[in-house]
């Protein structure tokens, strides 16, 4: 039985919004949508909630 992740890789996120991994790390950020920061230094990895993934999606509904 496979569970829903909690947290989203920078990949499965910006394929989920349908936009660019540079896209993701320069600009969504100053959209108000940030990551955290797993680790240290030149290979530390960004993780999205998936809840805040999604909740920041619904708050651009126009």
């Amino acid at each position: 039985m496979a569970s829903d992740p909690i947290l989203l890789d920078a990949r499965e996120t910006a394929l989920l919004l349908n936009v660019s991994l540079s896209w993701l790390y320069r600009d969504a950020p100053k959209q108000g949508l940030r990551g955290y920061k797993l680790g240290g230094g030149r290979n530390a990895k960004i993780k999205f909630k998936k809840t805040d993934v999604l909740k920041w999606l619904e708050q651009r509904r126009i």
